[in-house]
């Protein structure tokens, strides 16, 4: 017998949903980030972003760390936006891994250099490239996986179709 009463289907909200995993992309890599600059596996610093903004000694201090750290939360929800806008459908982990090395190609060999926000990959450490390589390989999987699972997974909308 169908319930007479008829449920709304949970819809996720693409902006909540994209401020939120933003967020958290941010502020985890964002401080793993500032951990690697602390322990010297990479010399760009964590304010790299808002370089254009601020002078290079205010981003080496305490509060220009937290600004930078700031900014890279700002740069995840933008980018989370971007994904669950665009690639929100796509299965797995491989699809935010290739996001995430698309931001990586993009900030250190395409936009970055030519914006003046880092020195071009010829003139960084190993190191440094690897690292921020990896950073951003899980960066990228987190957004992407953590959108995946929430526009993807039907397992959690299945007991409500069942009812209808």
């Amino acid at each position: 017998m169908k319930n007479p009463k008829k449920r709304k289907s949970k819809r996720t909200n693409l902006l909540g949903f994209s401020i939120m995993i933003g967020f958290f992309a941010g502020l985890i890599w964002g401080g793993v980030k500032g951990l690697f600059y602390y322990l010297r596996f990479t010399t760009v610093i964590p304010g790299f972003l808002v370089e254009p903004f601020f002078k290079h000694s205010f981003l080496n201090t305490q509060p220009g760390y937290y600004v930078g750290w700031l900014s890279f939360i700002l740069f995840s929800i933008v980018a989370t936006l971007v994904y669950t806008l665009t690639f929100r459908k796509l299965r797995g982990p491989f699809p935010g891994l290739v996001y995430g090395i698309v931001w990586w190609m993009l900030i250190f060999v395409v936009i970055g250099p030519l914006a003046q926000i880092t020195a071009p990959e010829s003139q960084l450490s190993f190191d440094t490239l690897f690292s921020e390589f990896c950073l951003y390989l899980l960066w990228g999987l987190f957004i992407g996986y953590s959108t995946a699972e929430e526009f993807t997974d039907e397992r959690n909308r299945e007991p409500e179709r069942a009812l209808e």
